[in-house]
């Protein structure tokens, strides 16, 4: 039984639906534009249909941020201890601190995760036009052709940089593969050095971040050597899609106490639009304090014969 059918079928409905739009508009049936086009539709309807999941992934990594400073009590309480009944309750505490504040370790990974079966049937469906062969719906053996032998700066989308000998092949395929791993690595960096509030740096969160950093540039950067161009298009405008996407969502939805956010709250002052209870108070002219006069103590008859002496 085949898994990704429903995925396949779903895919191929979505690229031939754009297909003959962008062909009934001027382009020509079997040109690389017109395919492409139909590549960056389906990013579009795919990407469009995860923003939901999008908004989940920003408001649970945001909870990952605020609850790092109790995680780090948590980890320091349990330092040192590694009896398997101090492993147990440490897990336990954490997996209910992440219970209660709504906090899931793997929720940046969720839109990639979602998007894997999408990419996966489209590698599918790539291969099986690259052969001429109908694929499981809408996708008949002249449009695997036309697919196939569709044609972008001289390279078919159904090349490779590996499969093909051809040089400008090889120059778009890795014109490609470093956008793509520029692209992801950009959107990273972004989020840790202006979505990040500074007093979770140290955290076991941002060390998470940091490899991501460089483990997903370097995924691209070698997986891409092996899949087709019309693939690598798919997720190159993926990319692009994140990156502008992570860009909106900086700039007008910061976590709190991140240099972004305090780049958004100077935005909201200057154009007065800051909510009252936002501003920075101004600093009132402290009332001078009263005078405090010193009271005289009452002097010991002692010490009122020794001053006369």
């Amino acid at each position: 039984m085949d898994l990704l059918w429903p995925i396949k079928w779903l895919i191929e409905l979505i690229l031939v639906s754009f297909h003959t739009l962008f062909s009934s508009i001027g382009f020509s049936f079997n040109s690389g534009a017109s395919w492409v086009l139909a590549i960056v539709g389906l990013v579009l309807v795919v990407r469009a249909a995860l923003i939901p999941v999008f908004v989940r992934q920003i408001k649970s990594q945001r909870n990952m941020m605020m609850v790092q400073p109790e995680l780090q009590k948590l980890q320091k309480k349990y330092k040192g201890k590694t009896d398997r009944e101090s492993r147990e309750r440490f897990a336990k505490e954490q997996m209910e601190l992440y219970k209660r504040t709504g906090s899931n370790p793997l929720s940046s990974c969720l839109p990639l995760l979602l998007q894997m079966p999408i990419f996966m049937g489209l590698f599918f469906v790539l291969n099986v036009a690259q052969r001429n062969e109908a694929g499981v719906g809408l996708l008949d053996a002249g449009l695997a052709e036309s697919f196939s032998q569709a044609q972008i700066l001289g390279a078919r989308l159904s090349d490779t940089f590996f499969g093909s000998d051809e040089l400008n092949v090889k120059i778009i395929a890795g014109v490609m593969i470093v956008l793509m791993s520029s692209s992801q690595f950009i959107t990273q960096k972004q989020i840790m050095a202006k979505n990040q509030n500074p007093a979770t740096q140290n955290s076991q969160f941002m060390q998470t971040q940091k490899i991501m950093l460089y483990a997903l540039p370097a995924v691209f950067l070698f997986s891409g050597l092996t899949f087709p161009l019309g693939v690598m298009t798919y997720w190159l405008v993926s990319n692009f899609w994140t990156m502008g996407q992570q860009f909106i969502v900086i700039r007008n939805m910061p976590t709190p106490g991140s240099p972004a956010h305090q780049a958004r709250q100077d935005r909201l002052e200057r154009k007065g639009k800051l909510p009252k209870q936002e501003t920075t108070p101004a600093i009132e002219e402290a009332a001078p304090e009263p005078e405090i006069k010193q009271r005289n103590q009452p002097v010991s008859k002692k010490r009122n014969k020794k001053k006369k002496n």
